[in-house]
């Protein structure tokens, strides 16, 4: 009977997760079997101990171990690594160290990276195959943790626990924006590895140092030193650092060095020109460097979105097929990779664009389906039936919607995640890449970091991330107990600000921010949208106001300080776009001519023009407050690259504001009582 009423608990535990974090902590990725008990066990007192002969990465994690539950105790849990403990945790791996995944992984109960892990009133024991499950069994119970202190406790509980996919990676670009420096990289793995990713593309166009380049990139790029560290830290974490190149297109950096110029299909172009000799001995040089570099037994080739590739065609005449170019030099490229053992990926929107080259891709070789609009299943067919049919091995690529976007689109990315996971479980994709893009050259990623690990959870479990509940869960374990239900808020605050400034702006709300708001179309939109220009802002005040009290109460700043400022960059957004109609509308009011000179002060010039707090001055004054703190924001997370460009845009824009203040100041002082006042957007444009 008592059985029979675990196993009822047990269903219920599994099936109500929102009913389970009210008695629990939040628990995520979420376990795939978890039976909790009753009673607790005090974390104060607690040792722990190896009960097998303990690998270099075994006591990597019991330090890590240590250190975090040290923290949570306010007092030493500490390592020991003799047996038997006194009063303990208990780790024992039952194969072999076996730190990152392989090719040829699987998922499952029978997993390299599956553990159980059980705790009773008496201690804590953790039983896993290799390290890797040990370090993610010592994860969850770092968040099974509730209180601080003396009152910190762990809840009786038994878990069993394996991923649903052996291959759960975030792709990050060092290219098409800032450099990222080599501490925040570090920085991004120890937050992957919290919610147990295992892979981590570094995307490089040309950001990484090669031998005998010394033009290309020389201060935008990793050092080679710089990227064996960063896979050494990955590693440590059971992450593995994995190349992700682009060796047929997206090559404009080299490119636009004179001495590189004419290896493209066109003088400074974007894509090699796989007949030209040069361009294989150049590509032989280059894959030699980068498979020494990386130790990772995956590499990945790049291959997407040659957009050159059909007029290079017609360059060569009538006899040069583009799907047979492609081929042809995915097969040299994958053939030079394999000569040093690698297991070669490609992304695969040019394979299904040409659906006859999917018959003569390289044996073994891994394509990935990127798609990061979310729809049905049917949506993802269009990338995942030629790879199915043809039986290619493959993966799925999902985004995290921030490349063009004030805030990161969290509504957007999760869906993505949720959708493309579920059609490529179906299809047998092997794993999941999530995807952080840099295209505008604007964007602060820590903003990202909860699409990341959403994505991370997503690929872990068997089940859908309980979407409804994701901030609050994510925040518990992130941040504080204090500062945690402000951050939940803040999140969802700062979804909804983004999506009302969709609203008015389209998807791309980061590269709209600096249209001219006087514009016809773009007045007529912000007219027709003022409700949704007020929700912006109201949204973003009211997360902005949470995150300054979440970072009072001890919240993280090297995360809260980035979202704080995405808060005022939205409510700026706002400010923005409402300012071009009210203002026409104000401009309307006057009437049809100048009135007299009192009437104008009061109802024009001291509310628009005036340099103690008019509408113009509030925003010159908040674009040149917010230009600095983005400068830091920048700096916390990225090298000085690129840095003055991106500000160039800031100054542009305070620059603008000011161009229209002085044009209808000196539309005031050259006009007069009477005169007929001409269309406002007329005076702005300076006609």
């Amino acid at each position: 009977m008592l059985g029979k009423r675990l196993t009822i608990f047990a269903a219920i535990a599994l099936a109500a997760p929102g009913w389970i974090s009210a008695q629990h902590h939040p628990l995520l990725p979420r376990p795939q079997e978890i039976h909790y008990g009753t009673g607790e066990l005090a974390l104060r007192g607690l040792e722990i101990c190896f009960v097998s002969t303990p690998a270099p990465e075994d006591r990597f994690a019991g330090r890590e171990l240590s250190s975090a539950l040290s923290a949570r105790a306010e007092g030493s849990i500490p390592l020991n690594e003799s047996y038997p403990c006194q009063h303990g945790i208990l780790l024992r791996r039952t194969g072999g160290s076996d730190p990152l995944p392989l090719p040829g992984e699987t998922a499952g109960p029978d997993s390299r990276e599956a553990y159980s892990l059980q705790v009773t009133s008496d201690g804590i024991t953790v039983i896993a195959r290799s390290s890797a499950g040990m370090y993610y069994a010592g994860r969850t119970l770092i968040q099974l943790v509730q209180g601080t202190g003396a009152q910190a406790v762990v809840p009786v509980v038994e878990i069993k626990d394996w991923p649903a996919l052996a291959y759960r990676g975030v792709m990050v670009d060092m290219s098409h924006g800032a450099l990222p420096t080599e501490k925040e990289v570090e920085r991004q793995l120890e937050f992957l590895a919290q919610w147990k990713a295992n892979q981590y593309y570094f995307y490089s166009e040309d950001s990484i140092e090669l031998k005998g380049f010394s033009l290309l990139n020389p201060r935008g790029r990793f050092s080679q030193d710089e990227v064996r560290r960063i896979i050494a830290y990955g590693r440590e974490r059971h992450i593995d650092v994995i190349p992700c190149l682009e060796l047929y297109g997206h090559q404009h950096d080299l490119f636009r060095v004179e001495k590189y110029s004419q290896l493209p299909d066109m003088p400074h172009g974007t894509e090699f020109d796989p007949r030209n000799p040069q361009v294989n001995s150049l590509l032989n040089d280059w894959v030699t460097q980068l498979a020494q570099l990386f130790p990772s037994p995956f590499v990945h080739i790049g291959f997407d979105e040659a957009f050159q590739i059909e007029q290079a065609a017609r360059k060569g005449g009538m006899a040069a097929q583009p799907a047979q170019l492609f081929v042809g030099q995915l097969n040299n490229v994958d053939h030079l990779f394999r000569q040093f053992g690698k297991t070669v990926m490609a992304w695969g929107d040019i394979m299904v664009k040409y659906p006859t080259i999917v018959s003569q891709l390289p044996p073994g070789l891994i394509a990935v389906a990127w798609e990061y609009d979310p729809g049905p299943e049917s949506h993802y067919q269009h990338w995942l039936g030629p790879l199915g049919a043809q039986h290619i091995p493959h993966m799925i690529a999902t985004g995290v919607t921030c490349w063009n976007q004030v805030m990161p689109d969290y509504a957007r990315s999760f869906e993505n995640i949720d959708t493309f996971l579920a059609a490529g479980r179906k299809s047998g994709a092997q794993g999941m890449m999530n995807t952080l893009w840099t295209d505008d050259a604007q964007n602060l990623l820590r903003t990202a970091w909860p699409g990341l690990a959403y994505g991370a959870a997503a690929a872990w479990q068997s089940t859908p991330v309980d979407r409804e509940n994701f901030f609050s869960g994510y925040s518990a374990l992130a941040y504080p107990a204090a500062a945690a239900p402000e951050v939940a808020e803040a999140l969802k605050d700062l979804d909804a600000s983004e999506l009302a400034l969709q609203k008015v702006l389209g998807g791309d709300t980061m590269l709209a921010l600096w249209r001219d708001p006087f514009a016809p179309a773009v007045l007529k939109e912000c007219t027709a949208h003022a409700e949704d220009l007020r929700q912006t802002r109201l949204l973003a005040e009211d997360a902005e106001n949470r995150l300054e009290h979440a970072l009072s109460v001890g919240g993280d700043p090297a995360t809260l300080e980035c979202l704080l400022f995405g808060s005022r960059l939205l409510d700026y957004a706002g400010e923005r776009f409402q300012t071009a109609p009210e203002l026409e509308a104000m401009w309307r009011n006057v009437g049809a001519r100048r009135p007299k000179d009192e009437l104008w002060w009061n109802e024009w010039e001291s509310q628009v023009t005036y340099q103690d707090h008019s509408r113009l001055v509030d925003l010159m004054d908040a674009i040149t407050e917010l230009r600095p703190q983005y400068r830091s924001a920048w700096l916390d997370e990225y090298t000085p690259y690129r840095l003055d460009s991106a500000l160039g845009r800031w100054e542009a824009e305070y620059q603008y504001w000011r161009t229209v203040q002085d044009r209808l100041l000196a539309f005031s002082e050259s006009s007069h009582e009477g005169q007929s006042l001409p269309p406002l957007e007329t005076v702005v444009e300076g006609h």
